[in-house]
């Protein structure tokens, strides 16, 4: 699995909340379960479970404090990393400034799919990760 320790923004017992790299969805984040042989949803013990929906609405309500999106998508994919992770996709229904960036979902109330070529300043990345940090 790759080093994704720069992007990582709160430690739990359980799981690990990390700023996903490309932010084409304000404050897109993965949660990662902290156990290495967790490979998908369906391994996940009680306590891990029960942890991850604690995890799960304290960081919405930290993304709705912090960006107000209209929506969320919680996605345990898996097809790329095959570890136990879930990504978190703030949905919004017009475009939304932060620092001066206007972000844009094209296809909110569809399938979210990755602008890969969505490229952020890093000064802008990294205040979206302070504002989460702070709010979660």
């Amino acid at each position: 699995m790759a080093d994704f320790t720069k992007y990582k923004i709160k430690d739990y017992k359980f799981w690990s909340v990390f700023i996903h790299e490309n932010q084409c969805y304000l404050g897109r984040c993965v949660v990662f379960c902290n156990r290495q042989d967790a490979s998908d949803l369906t391994d996940a013990t009680p306590e891990e479970n029960k942890e991850l929906l604690l995890v799960l609405k304290k960081l919405k309500k930290a993304l709705v404090e912090s960006f107000h999106p209209d929506w969320f998508n919680f996605a345990f994919s898996g097809n790329e990393t095959k570890h136990l992770h879930c990504h978190v996709i703030p949905r919004y229904e017009k475009p939304r400034e932060f620092e001066g960036i206007i972000f844009r979902d094209e296809r909110y109330g569809h399938n979210y799919r990755t602008d890969h070529g969505f490229i952020l300043p890093p000064s802008v990345f990294k205040e979206i990760k302070t504002r989460i940090e702070k709010a979660l």
